[in-house]
């Protein structure tokens, strides 16, 4: 059924899980399903609690918006004073300033990137500068680093946060401000943006070693679109804690869904199936095939789903799984059209209206791949919910 953001927000309230692992593409609203859940739960302070010093959030969250509290100074005229600013803001004040954690943030950081790229904070925690340690002992200072290590360094300060508040609802006797007391969740929306697949992988662990030490009534959202970060999280919560801290059944696995009019579905998957992100894409043709909202990014989607089972099977080019000419080659308006949509956004708004015999296509194009053989073929139907059609 469908239901608006705030709907599905309110279901994330009501749940008695303490991890709800959701999956959605780009475009689908996971960062904006954050916003609406904090303003739910933790709503902005009003004219009567602005200034009650027991007045504390009820939702630590981590989106885009956070990401965007730091940007860069490039120095452009010296290019020479490059460094990365944090524009004034309670959280960083109150995670750097308040808590310490900058030591902490800077042990993450160098650890998921190199251990001889260190960032140097000011003393008013105003702005970052980063160096690196070079052969014979030199160093390099004042860099600029990576769009990935940056994602990495906003994440590190959060992420060590996120331990302090864990450790300290966990014992509440470390906890001697109470300054944690009335944190009831903590929403994390994709932290993995423009992350190797090697920090990914690490991230996901540490994060869910971290959640599943938990032992206070702390519950976790996380949200992501990156298909690798789901599975490790995912397989991660599967596995019972050695000191039963930690049991499968705390968490939940969730699909988010946005149609056409701007309505969403919160979709549970079964705990025990493997997510698999072609099996997920073939169920969005397979969708939009049905209704007629055929978008240029399905094309898109439908040559990921080939390139995945080209290199299953074993085959030299993707190319070789759609449909053939009578000559048995491949036929080029198919394999024109399959590259129609292949650096569209996941589920970008799109103008351009799609013709009908474009849609025709690829209706034919996905017929011919699920009724071609391939061995995934009933794994398809069984754990994606998708039907084949025939022409």
């Amino acid at each position: 059924m469908s239901q608006t953001l705030r709907e599905i927000a309110e279901q994330l309230q009501t749940s008695n899980k303490k991890v709800q692992l959701i999956y959605a593409f780009n475009g689908s609203g996971k960062t904006r399903l954050s916003r609406e859940f904090k303003e739910l739960v933790s709503p902005k302070p009003t004219d009567e609690t602005e200034g009650d010093e027991d007045y504390k959030s009820k939702v630590l969250y981590y989106n885009a918006f956070t990401e965007d509290l730091f940007y860069w100074d490039n120095d452009l005229q010296g290019d020479t004073e490059r460094k990365l600013i944090i524009q004034p803001n309670s959280y960083t004040d109150w995670a750097l300033k308040d808590q310490g954690q900058e030591l902490n943030a800077t042990r993450h950081f160098r650890r998921y990137t190199n251990s001889k790229l260190t960032p140097v904070f000011n003393p008013l925690f105003t702005e970052v500068r980063f160096s690196m340690e070079g052969g014979d002992q030199a160093t390099l200072d004042n860099i600029k680093i990576s769009k990935g290590e940056e994602s990495n360094f906003i994440w590190s300060v959060f992420y060590s946060v996120i331990e302090q508040v864990v450790s300290s609802l966990s014992e509440p006797e470390n906890d001697s401000a109470g300054q944690f007391e009335n944190l009831e969740y903590v929403f994390i929306d994709d932290p993995v943006s423009s992350l190797d697949e090697n920090h990914v992988i690490q991230l996901a662990v540490d994060l869910a070693t971290l959640i599943k030490s938990n032992s206070s009534e702390l519950r976790f959202i996380i949200s992501t679109h990156n298909p690798l970060f789901f599975n490790v999280l995912s397989n991660e919560f599967k596995n019972k804690d050695r000191d039963d801290n930690w049991k499968p059944r705390f968490h939940v696995k969730q699909l988010l869904e946005r149609s056409s009019d701007d309505t969403f579905e919160l979709l549970e998957q079964d705990s025990d199936a493997p997510f698999s992100y072609h099996l997920f894409l073939m169920r969005e043709i397979e969708q939009a095939i049905k209704t007629g909202n055929v978008k240029k990014y399905h094309f898109g989607f439908m040559r990921n789903v080939l390139e995945k089972t080209s290199t299953f099977l074993g085959y030299k080019r993707w190319e070789e799984l759609l449909p053939k000419t009578s000559e048995g080659r491949t036929d080029p308006y198919a394999q024109r059209l399959t590259n129609y949509g292949a650096h569209s956004k996941h589920a970008g708004e799109e103008i351009e209206p799609i013709p009908p015999e474009i849609k025709n296509m690829l209706e034919i194009i996905y017929d011919h791949f699920v009724t071609s053989g391939h061995t995934f073929k009933e794994a398809a139907r069984a754990h994606s919910g998708v039907t084949t059609t025939t022409s």
